[in-house]
């Protein structure tokens, strides 16, 4: 980072609501936070409050992305650590580890393994909830390493609940399907549903009904995949199908939770989750 750019970030954060701000995005963490919920939060006026905001966002330190008519500000977490390593980095003669604990802000890798990692929500969306998103469920759980919580609903969840079909071909993979059920996506729309991180729907259209509102700072993107229940081949043709089902969400998953959460902001992290989606020659890695 040259002089210049950094001596307009620290004169950004010269104030103390805008330190208040900032610090409030970085526990918000990459999903971020609207801007009528910031305001909240520190108790300023709107107008105030875009004030701060465009001194920040001119400085580079956060960002906006727009959802619906909402904006949505994340802090810029690699420019903010630029900045940091642009005081420490010359520090004891170009030798930061001689200076005590210092040199820790340009070690990411330090820094990270310090650190109690986040547990982000991860909510699987299709129309009957019985197969594609009980599949993410149970996959992301098994994968996830206790970095992520999965959960699957529907628009129009099956009485019959999963497809038994796929419940079998998830215990043979050593997946636990006890509590694998069909329901709505409304019992994560209420007040004391956990809040989620990410919504990725499974299908190109919920039985043609719109999404509901996870929240502004909710994460979404789409993969579809084909439904099972409305294939009509013979048997070892739907063992074919689920099978190919199975190792594209397994592919997908492994991908989206090696994805460096902490060192990207909201746009980026929507734009890698969206990048699964396509197939696996035109996904980055």
């Amino acid at each position: 980072m040259e002089t210049t750019a950094a001596a307009i970030a620290f004169a950004s954060l010269g104030q103390e609501t805008r330190l208040d701000l900032l610090r409030a995005l970085l526990a918000a963490g990459p999903s971020g936070m609207a801007a009528g919920d910031i305001a909240a939060r520190l108790g300023v006026p709107p107008s105030t409050l875009s004030f701060h905001l465009r001194a920040l966002e001119q400085a580079g330190l956060i960002a906006a992305t727009r959802q619906g008519r909402q904006l949505i500000y994340a802090a810029q977490i690699a420019r903010l650590r630029a900045l940091l390593a642009f005081l420490v980095e010359a520090c004891c003669g170009g030798e930061p580890a001689r200076c005590g604990d210092l040199h820790r802000l340009l070690d990411t890798q330090a820094e990270s393994s310090g650190m109690k990692p986040a547990v982000f929500n991860v909510l699987f969306l299709c129309t009957r909830n019985s197969a594609r998103s009980i599949m993410g469920e149970a996959i992301l759980n098994q994968i996830g390493e206790g970095r992520f919580r999965a959960f699957s609903a529907g628009s129009a969840p099956s009485p019959d609940g999963p497809l038994p079909e796929v419940l079998q071909q998830l215990k043979a993979l050593g997946h636990d399907v006890s509590a694998l059920r069909s329901k709505s996506w409304d019992a994560f729309t209420g007040p004391d549903a956990p809040r989620m991180d990410f919504v990725i729907a499974l299908c190109d259209t919920l039985a043609g009904q719109v999404c509901p509102d996870f929240g502004e700072t909710t994460i979404t993107a789409a993969w579809p995949l084909p439904d099972p229940a409305k294939f009509n081949g013979s048997a070892p043709e739907r063992a074919t199908l689920l099978n190919e089902l199975y190792a594209a969400l397994h592919r997908r998953l492994g991908i989206f939770t090696s994805l460096p959460f902490g060192a990207l902001d909201r746009m980026a992290l929507k734009a890698r989750v969206d990048e699964l989606a396509a197939p696996p020659a035109m996904a980055r890695r």
